[in-house]
């Protein structure tokens, strides 16, 4: 299977895109791995230093934004700034914990009730949070005042 052909984007360089600020950032993908290499104030500035990337992941000549550029040492000299690439990896999806909706002329009383049937798994968590607290508390009282 042939590598995916990479394009330029509308910035007109290779991993360059402007952000809201009117900076550019700079991102850049390897083996799967996605990294943050930084901002810069110019798409130009941002497309060397997408280049110093591209050199130091030892990627082909035609990912270059600068193909003209002959080493990495080059590159690098022309991002005085220099480069963090920081990984970018995906956040764990959390679940969101249901929430209760009162519907037009239910009570707060009947909306919890039919909370507490459509979830049950919640109520029990929280009886047994409860039954925890409980417990503990009787231990401290059982062991008596602190001194």
């Amino acid at each position: 299977m042939a590598p995916k052909k990479m394009s330029k984007g509308k910035s007109g360089f290779f991993g360059v895109r402007q952000k809201p600020s009117g900076n550019w950032g700079v991102e850049f993908s390897d083996a799967g791995r996605r990294w943050w290499i930084g901002t810069y104030p110019s798409a130009h500035e941002a497309a060397r230093a997408y280049d110093v990337a591209v050199w130091r992941a030892e990627r082909p000549r035609e990912n270059l934004n600068f193909p003209e550029i002959e080493s990495r040492v080059e590159a690098e000299m022309l991002v005085p700034q220099g480069i963090k690439m920081k990984e970018i990896t995906k956040k764990k999806k959390t679940t969101k914990k249901p929430s209760v909706v009162v519907n037009a002329g239910e009570t707060d009383e009947e909306a919890m009730v039919r909370f507490a049937r459509e979830h049950p798994e919640y109520v029990q968590a929280e009886l047994e949070q409860y039954w925890k607290r409980g417990a503990d508390q009787k231990k401290e009282d059982e062991a008596g005042p602190r001194r």
